[in-house]
């Protein structure tokens, strides 16, 4: 069966659009021996028929399911895939605090390790930032990359300080992934994308462009978190300015940490 690994990938929808999740989540089945799902989705019926359909396409069970990060949206589908597959294998790289929330055995992953998806093995890759355990799988025949949150052609990933994001570990990750030089991402949310290069360098564009504005703010006066983001994002509908503020805080935790910024409260901030 062995062949182009694109010809043996599926997307599953997880049929969970909303603000934060845009159309929905993504998943993926790689086919073969070992019928393996990339990422969970969130144990909606639709998205738990349309797998059990296309592994019956197969005449196969499914085998494992790798899971890119402990995010609700990527991982809460697990124990509902489990109770239906309870031979299915649980992968992902551990997240003390989150991984206890669900009811699997995870099996865990390490930076680098081989992996078996379907008649194919990924390299895992550990890309932190957006979450502390957020990995990427890398097909190194074709440089095929399923790539989680990562990035999102067309929109831009948040980076929650409040649940374990680092920006300095998500720049470095976009940087790392970028000096891979991926053929294709496969994205937990959005299109395909088939011009990684582009997309990973309007990232790193837009963030260094970002850190300008919030400097620029504490320049005109702005030294609160909130007016940092009032600021910045000024016509920013209300469902999304905690992420906002959240994403701003995180620029700031940087700039802290290279000493270009100095805290003086929980929630006020000075330039050095």
């Amino acid at each position: 069966m062995r062949g182009h690994l694109s010809d043996h990938i599926t997307r599953i929808p997880a049929f969970n659009p909303g603000p934060f999740t845009g159309k929905g989540n993504n998943t993926y089945l790689v086919a073969g021996t070992e019928p393996t799902l990339i990422d969970a989705g969130v144990g909606h019926e639709r998205h738990l028929a349309a797998l059990a359909d296309a592994l019956r396409i197969q005449g196969k069970s499914l085998s494992r399911v790798l899971v890119t990060h402990g995010h609700h949206d990527h991982a809460a589908g697990v124990d509902a895939i489990a109770e239906i597959w309870p031979r299915a294998q649980f992968l992902k790289m551990p997240w003390r605090g989150v991984d206890e929330k669900f009811a699997v055995k995870w099996l865990p992953l390490s930076d680098g390790d081989l992996v078996q998806a379907g008649d194919f093995k990924f390299r895992v890759v550990h890309s932190p930032g957006h979450a502390p355990d957020h990995i990427c799988f890398l097909h190194e025949e074709s440089h095929i990359m399923l790539s989680g949150d990562l990035v999102i052609k067309g929109g831009s990933v948040m980076v929650p300080v409040s649940n374990g994001g680092s920006l300095s570990n998500y720049l470095a990750s976009l940087q790392h992934v970028t000096d891979i030089s991926p053929s294709q991402l496969l994205p937990g949310h959005g299109p395909i994308i088939d011009d990684p290069a582009t997309v990973l360098r309007q990232y790193l564009d837009h963030r260094r462009q970002r850190e300008d504005q919030i400097i620029e703010a504490l320049k005109e006066g702005h030294y609160t978190t909130e007016a940092i983001t009032n600021h910045v994002y000024e016509t920013l509908e209300f469902v999304l300015r905690r992420a906002a503020k959240d994403t701003v805080l995180a620029h700031l935790i940087k700039l802290r940490e290279e000493k270009q910024v100095v805290q003086l409260d929980q929630t006020t901030w000075e330039l050095t």
